[in-house]
């Protein structure tokens, strides 16, 4: 089932930190903490939703539940409702940035869950968008006792983006601010947002790296690989700019031959999802062009 929330074995990290999977689409976490269970994301829907909050249940005799949404992208905020609202199965804190809670109640939002509604009914007939409730703009601590969670915006991605840094253990939970094989960013303008995005996390020097869409053994060598992705694509669209190239090609332009950068080439590592991230390869080079020129 490809809503299947399943708890992914440790294989190195610290015990404190659970990996939860959502079939192939995302991995969310638990963080377990002397005074609180915190749940980084709440997926896709009340179902969803639900069954992240049965891992988390026996961690909770004795400790507060909070809630975190990384963004508010339909993958990280949509089981919201679980926790928040007039039937919530266990009500808590959520905690996000101002975007955040924005975007949620944005017009946009809602038409795309009743397109997405329209599209799978089973899948997500019961969503209801709740937005979150504790808000902060660029920076928020939260006090576990034993665990530090520093909360920071990581914008590129999307605008209200954050990810978490546990400094006790070195541990970077990036969100969508970085992936493999590299994150999206959603427009021209937002390319200098999210490779500064991808500094701040280098710069943190972590030991380890956790990844919402990235393999587990990823580890901190993939931020390095986005930063380079980004580089390199700079690098390649002001060359084919300085040859003349347009910096708003015509549709059904060879975008990779344009900048001589194939896909295959710009890969910072392989992935077995060609048909979903070419596109945004192609999109960066756009990106890229317009922001070169």
């Amino acid at each position: 089932m490809p809503d299947t929330v399943t708890l992914v074995e440790n294989t190195g990290w610290d015990q404190r930190i659970l990996v939860c999977r959502c079939g192939p689409l995302v991995d969310v976490f638990v963080v377990v903490t002397q005074r609180f269970v915190i749940l980084v994301d709440t997926l896709v829907g009340p179902e969803t939703g639900a069954a992240l909050l049965a891992i988390a249940q026996p961690y909770l005799i004795g400790r507060q539940l909070l809630a975190i949404n990384t963004h508010a992208d339909w993958d990280h905020a949509w089981g919201n409702q679980v926790f928040a609202g007039p039937d919530a199965l266990h009500p808590a804190p959520i905690i996000a940035t101002h975007r955040c809670a924005e975007r949620l109640r944005s017009a946009e939002a809602q038409q795309r869950l009743e397109q997405m509604r329209a599209k799978e009914p089973g899948r997500f007939g019961a969503t209801r968008l709740e937005r979150p409730t504790v808000l902060f703009e660029d920076r928020l601590v939260i006090d576990g006792g034993d665990l530090t969670l520093e909360l920071f915006a990581t914008p590129g991605h999307q605008p209200d983006h954050l990810s978490i840094w546990i400094p006790e253990i070195g541990m970077l939970l990036a969100g969508d601010a970085a992936e493999a094989p590299f994150p999206f960013a959603q427009s021209a303008a937002s390319l200098p947002q999210i490779r500064s995005s991808i500094t701040h996390m280098i710069a943190l020097q972590p030991q380890h790296v956790l990844y919402c869409h990235a393999p587990v053994t990823a580890g901190p060598q993939l931020l390095l690989a986005n930063a380079a992705y980004f580089d390199e694509l700079e690098e390649h669209c002001r060359a084919a700019l300085a040859s003349g190239a347009s910096a708003k090609p015509a549709d059904g332009t060879d975008l990779e031959a344009l900048v001589g950068l194939p896909f295959e080439q710009a890969l910072p590592m392989p992935t077995d999802q060609v048909d979903f991230y070419r596109p945004g390869h192609l999109a960066h080079i756009r990106m890229m062009l317009e922001w070169c020129a």
